[in-house]
């Protein structure tokens, strides 16, 4: 294992090279890759490690047992999903996680990380403060989805994320990271009313769209819902 793919990782924050190797001989851990569309974990699954991804992505989704899909979050290189259910016991899934992309995965078994009887590593209590502040941020991110879905209308939804788009990149121009199906089961929308409306906002100047990469044209009209 090369641990200098950790080193901008920011669940190893504060943990240099040699902990991470007594680490991750301490934990267990397991690599594996996937196929873009492969379902990495199912929900009801029970599990006790983390994913870290070294590369592609994935996505967190919902599906009901009428066939409906809900997107909840797309997690890119360098971040991890499935920490919470790992250090929870008894919990199974409710979501799957999908591959969003080809992708390879390292899995860290996190069950001896609370074990009270082995507490003393020096990158235990680094990794725990770590956990908080990614699960932290997990929140926000459920929080931002909430708030991305809370208008009744198509417009309202769509301007609510492409507004946030826009200043987590800190400019008019970016690109998300879903496809038209991708975006209207994030935005809990029917793909065909979310590329109508899409169509609309265009035809009316408000943005500039190809694909995945966006462009937000007149912010002031963008901003009326």
């Amino acid at each position: 294992m090369d641990f200098n793919i950790f080193r901008n990782t920011r669940i190893f924050s504060g943990i240099n090279e040699v902990e991470l190797k007594e680490m991750f001989d301490w934990l267990g851990y397991t690599d594996k890759k996937y196929l873009k569309g492969e379902t990495i974990l199912h929900a009801g699954e029970q599990i006790n490690s983390m994913g870290i991804i070294i590369k592609g992505s994935v996505n967190i989704e919902n599906n009901d047992v009428w066939g409906n899909k809900s997107i909840f979050d797309n997690v890119t290189k360098g971040h991890v999903f499935g920490e919470v259910y790992a250090c929870t016991i008894n919990e199974v899934l409710m979501v799957d996680v999908v591959a969003a992309e080809d992708t390879e995965i390292v899995f860290l078994n996190l069950s001896r990380l609370f074990d009270n009887y082995t507490y003393n590593y020096t990158f235990q209590d680094k990794l725990l403060a770590n956990l908080l502040k990614v699960m932290s941020g997990k929140n926000l991110n459920l929080s931002r989805k909430i708030a991305h879905t809370s208008s009744k209308g198509i417009r309202g939804r769509i301007v609510s994320y492409l507004s946030y788009m826009s200043i987590k990149h800190g400019n008019n121009k970016f690109e998300i990271p879903f496809d038209r199906q991708q975006l209207a089961d994030y935005l809990c929308v029917d793909r065909s009313a979310l590329s109508n409306e899409l169509s609309k906002m265009k035809k009316e100047g408000l943005l500039n769209y190809k694909k995945n990469k966006f462009e937000i044209i007149s912010e002031y009209e963008f901003d009326f819902y």
